[in-house]
């Protein structure tokens, strides 16, 4: 089943009505997620569509993220997002569901013949407009490198990114979906004060962020002192939205990509 007359782009507010108002009925589980993550169909009035609904009581406690907060990143990275105006992040709200309050997704369908942006190349055969990022071998010993597509879209994710402190920006988590549109999703273990960014899209590390891309972000500043603030602190503490306005800040300063850091591994495992 597909959305029925719903779509993240062109229906942003109908997206979110369903996501809060529909009613929730779980299908599954997704049994590959760490923390508890429920594929669910939203059905109000004549419309349906799936979702991810991730409840509160079935986060994983983590020990550098506050217990029983990361459905409240998830709507927060939507949040900054769909203020960027690149609308990368899926539409996500906070609601009750049949395991309580948790985050709540539009589920996003790759087509079938979708090509990956993001995965392990033989390392001698690295595909034209492609981004060695690390190393690695198979347990036969064969070299292969971690690559990205060099994607303008994929760069704008990387931003973002940067911006919300991702710290698990792992290739599965790049989401192709319909006209061609890219998709990032799990942000759960975001916006921390401390510098924890872990991603697959190191590709553009150092080089100069892309000339919309500083404008977006120079907007973003002040919205971020403005409403856009105060939806933030329903999701986060002061201090998180003080450090993410930094990190804004910084970005437009310098004009560039982070660069990894020393202090911290640099891509999340695994990176797929």
């Amino acid at each position: 089943m597909t959305s029925s007359g719903v779509t993240p782009r062109q229906d942003g507010g109908a997206a979110l009505r369903l996501l809060r108002d529909g009613e929730l009925t779980v299908e599954g589980r997704l049994v590959d997620a760490s923390n508890t993550t429920l594929r669910a169909v939203l059905s109000l009035d004549d419309v349906t569509a799936r979702c991810v609904y991730k409840p509160v009581r079935g986060e994983r406690p983590l020990w550098d993220f506050p217990d029983g907060t990361l459905a409240g990143r998830e709507v927060a990275a939507y949040l900054v997002s769909a203020a960027t105006g690149w609308d990368l992040v899926p539409p996500t709200v906070l609601r009750d569901g049949p395991f309580g309050p948790g985050s709540c997704q539009l589920w996003i369908d790759e087509p079938d013949e979708v090509e990956p942006l993001v995965g392990f190349v033989p390392a001698d055969a690295v595909p034209p407009r492609w981004i060695p990022v690390a190393a690695a071998r198979d347990d036969d010993g064969t070299p292969y490198a971690l690559a990205h597509a060099d994607d303008p879209r994929l760069a704008r994710l990387a931003v973002l990114d940067a911006v919300i402190n991702n710290a698990d920006r792992k290739g599965g988590h790049v989401l192709v979906g319909p006209e061609d549109r890219i998709y990032g999703v799990d942000h759960g273990v975001s916006f921390h004060v401390e510098e924890k960014l872990r991603t697959v899209l190191w590709g553009w590390a150092g080089r100069s962020l892309p000339a919309d891309a500083v404008e977006v972000l120079d907007r973003l500043a002040g919205q971020l002192r403005g409403p856009l603030g105060a939806e933030l602190a329903e999701h986060l503490t002061l201090s998180e939205i003080a450090e993410l306005a930094a990190r804004v800040d910084r970005l437009c300063r310098h004009g560039c990509f982070p660069q990894p850091s020393r202090d911290w591994p640099a891509v999340p495992w695994p990176p797929l």
